[in-house]
């Protein structure tokens, strides 16, 4: 079946003045309209295309592939407002629409947004929404601390930064666990640190624990190597240079320098920390 909102690896079965029509192993068909086919093709031929509706709902065929797909989140730009809502560069010849009654706070021109893509089943057209909560999974979350995630940031508070994991559940970065510039419409990598009994997730770019030092130790051990074998950096240093310029708090650096040093890999003086001569040629 031809799901629109998806890519598709259709046959080409026949063409014309229109464009060429694609079908699937069941025999529904797609229209890939003349004036947006950008690649030349052939009868026969099997090709990628992304199946969307147009504005009378009938399904036509694209070889772009736009940035996000129908059930999941992206950061887009608005490039227009009209009277009936906003459109969205999403990377296809036609914008995605997101009407009045989807914008959780009045959209602007050029403004960018995290929103979700979906099917609505009114109009059976490709609409966005930036009324978040509404997609979010609550229950049964399937992760478990420490685990690895994969978090678009969307709204900043007084507490952090709340996050989508995983293109389903939410989460919250706190402001004291941050030691690198966060911005809205951040895609990044972090870690489950707890599930809380409402079912809110807290969120960490550093695992917990032990593995996390030792991560750390690699990254000081690797940052005094790129600096010709010496870094400032030591335990009177402010937690902000730390932060800047290691992305990790005061006490993971110490905890790291302190390996470093009892694995001889560093020595600790009173001007900074130097790598041991041995490596240096390594």
């Amino acid at each position: 079946m031809i799901n629109i909102g998806t890519t598709h690896n259709l046959k080409v079965i026949r063409e014309t003045d229109i464009g060429s029509f694609l079908t699937d192993e069941e025999g529904n068909e797609v229209l890939l309209p003349l004036s947006i086919n950008t690649k030349p093709i052939k009868l026969n031929e099997k090709i990628d295309v992304f199946v969307f509706t147009d504005s009378n709902a009938k399904l036509i065929a694209s070889h772009k592939i736009p940035y996000a797909q129908i059930n999941s989140f992206a950061f887009l730009r608005v490039t227009a407002i009209t009277s009936v809502g906003a459109f969205l560069d999403w990377g296809l010849e036609k914008d995605l629409f997101v009407p009045f009654d989807e914008q959780r706070t009045d959209m602007e021109e050029d403004g960018f947004y995290v929103v979700y893509i979906f099917v609505d089943e009114v109009s059976k057209r490709i609409v966005a929404s930036s009324k978040l909560d509404k997609f979010i999974i609550t229950e049964n979350i399937e992760l478990e601390v420490a685990q690895s995630i994969d978090v678009l940031v969307y709204e900043e508070s007084q507490l952090g930064f709340s996050c989508i994991i995983n293109n389903k559940y939410k989460g919250l970065i706190y402001h004291n666990d941050i030691y690198k510039d966060v911005f809205i419409g951040d895609e990044l990598k972090g870690f489950v640190r707890n599930i809380r009994p409402d079912n809110l997730i807290d969120v960490s770019f550093q695992k917990s624990g032990f593995k996390n030092v030792l991560d750390s130790t690699e990254v000081v051990l690797e940052y005094i190597k790129s600096n010709n074998g010496y870094t400032p950096l030591n335990d009177k240093s402010s937690p902000e240079e730390i932060s800047i310029k290691l992305s990790m708090s005061k006490a993971t650096f110490k905890k790291a320098i302190g390996i470093l040093y009892r694995h001889k890999k560093v020595l600790i003086k009173p001007d900074g920390v130097y790598l041991v001569k041995d490596l240096e040629a390594e």
